[in-house]
């Protein structure tokens, strides 16, 4: 038996090590355009805007390689993660709004360890109008009032607890129409939520928006019911908005399938889609995500976002500059 030439050999190596590395970049770019966000996928997926960077890579081995089956595979992929994940670095055209612009900032305040030094001045420095905020507790609300939040907020709405499941709406006009809701059958995360009386322009459903997090496999089941059971956009009727940490990024289906109904995600709509709002800052080794949202009704205009810093917390506040329609 005569053995194959070296260069022989060597070719088929280079063939398997093409498909080896255009195979996964494929199958992810399937998964996340078929919508099959199941099981460990669930996590994996808030990554899918470094895979897209890293198709492009695979795809320039495979050609350098002139391994043509597997530079077609490979192009396939990254057409497709990169049609998913580019257009939220570009800004997209704006409804015409005539209404008075509404400054919206929420937060994570991880276990309400947030400064709440820091939160307070960036609500006076940005002149914020609503603030929502999540694992909201009573040590922060405490803390917010004696730092001058009810003179610069004096209308509220807030459930503070113990731990992560606090929540809490605070705004420079009224609210009616408060209340509250508990993700997961009862037991989550809270929701608190209001109509705002904005002066001049229409009234503003606004929640302080807090889904489960999908944090191990045996948890997935009730973040997909509790971004599932989010309040849909109404597009025929009054003006809604969602703020706060979804626990899910753009390439997640239920969060899409959120926007269909009629939201328009603030940072997405100026560029900013890409900018991530948690991972690595609380000391832990993760890329930075972007799982904290302003979801608006696509009749307002998103005019900036802008993504902010927390000491303390793991999430980075996200603030929109929206403007009303006319009443």
């Amino acid at each position: 038996m005569v053995d194959a030439p070296p260069a022989y050999r060597n070719a088929r190596l280079g063939t398997v090590f093409c498909w080896l590395a255009a195979a996964p970049t494929a199958l992810w770019a399937a998964i996340r355009l078929l919508g099959l966000d199941r099981g460990p996928m669930v996590q994996a997926l808030a990554f899918t805007p470094y895979v897209a960077g890293v198709s492009v890579l695979v795809l320039a081995l495979t050609l350098a390689l002139r391994r043509w089956w597997p530079a077609a595979v490979a192009a396939l992929a990254a057409i497709a993660l990169l049609g998913a994940v580019a257009p939220r670095a570009l800004a997209s055209p704006q409804p015409a709004a005539g209404g008075p612009t509404v400054r919206l900032l929420t937060a994570n305040l991880l276990a309400g360890a947030g400064d709440a030094r820091t939160l307070v001045e960036l609500v006076r420095r940005h002149q914020v109008d609503v603030l929502a905020v999540q694992e909201f507790t009573p040590d922060a609300q405490a803390a917010l009032d004696q730092l001058g939040l009810a003179e610069l907020l004096p209308h509220r709405q807030l459930n503070p607890e113990v731990g992560t499941p606090g929540s809490g709406l605070y705004s420079r006009w009224p609210l009616t129409d408060v209340g509250l809701r508990r993700n997961l059958n009862g037991w989550g995360f809270t929701q608190a939520y209001a109509t705002v009386t904005v002066p001049g322009g229409p009234p503003v459903r606004v929640e302080s928006a807090h889904p489960s997090a999908p944090y191990a496999l045996d948890q997935v089941d009730a973040w997909r019911s509790d971004l599932t059971a989010q309040p849909p956009a109404t597009p025929d009727g009054g003006l809604s908005i969602l703020a706060g940490d979804f626990n899910a990024t753009l390439d997640h289906s239920p969060l899409r399938a959120l926007l269909r109904t009629g939201y328009v995600d603030a940072a997405d709509a100026t560029g900013e889609g890409l900018t991530g709002t948690w991972g690595p800052y609380d000391g832990d080794l993760i890329p930075p995500v972007t799982i904290d949202h302003v979801l608006v009704d696509r009749r307002i205009a998103v005019r900036s976002t802008r993504v902010l810093t927390l000491p303390n917390s793991d999430h980075r506040p996200v603030l929109a500059t929206l403007h009303l329609p006319t009443p």
